[in-house]
């Protein structure tokens, strides 16, 4: 078969595949969890009329799809909820915080910014500084010449060092390696 020939058939393929996907999306729907301070907040997945809700095996006095759980004390939990074969299953694992505050995205693209922003001006004054105090002379009674390089003399020799002299090569000439 020619590639021209395939690819109405495999378009066929994709749009059916692609439906049947989308159903089960429709059908895997997961729980919304919402937390604010010490109170979270589950939504069911399912979209029954009636839901009964289990924390921990005992039944919620709710039926709605949303079950709010005030003063929530950050233990571990099982939920269910669903209508008899239906029943969807959450480990529930939650930290909540009474004493927190929550900052919206803005309010920390603000604070990231501003940082940023306070760095950037300490480095420019930093270089800023460092750059005209280098042209100046330095405060301490420095005796040395800035113009050219003076020439040292050489160093001085120290005896201990010298090299063997030519009268000198039978006095460490008993020195040779040892056989071990």
């Amino acid at each position: 078969m020619r590639l021209e020939q395939c690819l109405p058939l495999l378009g066929l393929l994709l749009c059916a595949g692609g439906t049947t996907a989308q159903e089960d999306e429709e059908q895997e729907r997961e729980f919304l969890v919402e937390i604010s301070g010490t109170t979270v907040t589950i939504t069911c997945p399912l979209e029954h009329e009636s839901i009964r809700w289990e924390l921990a095996g005992k039944v919620q006095d709710t039926t709605e799809r949303k079950l709010i759980l005030k003063d929530h004390d950050s233990a571990p939990a099982n939920l269910s909820c669903g209508e008899g074969t239906g029943k969807r299953q959450l480990y529930l694992n939650a930290r909540v915080c009474a004493t927190c505050e929550e900052l919206d995205a803005l309010t920390v693209a603000g604070i990231i910014t501003a940082d940023l922003l306070i760095t950037l001006g300490v480095l420019i004054l930093v270089y800023y500084f460092s750059k005209s105090r280098k042209g100046r002379a330095s405060a301490g009674g420095d005796s040395r010449p800035r113009g050219q390089k003076t020439q040292r003399p050489p160093p001085v020799p120290n005896p201990d060092y010298e090299p063997i002299r030519k009268g000198q090569r039978e006095l460490y000439a008993g020195l040779g390696p040892r056989g071990i």
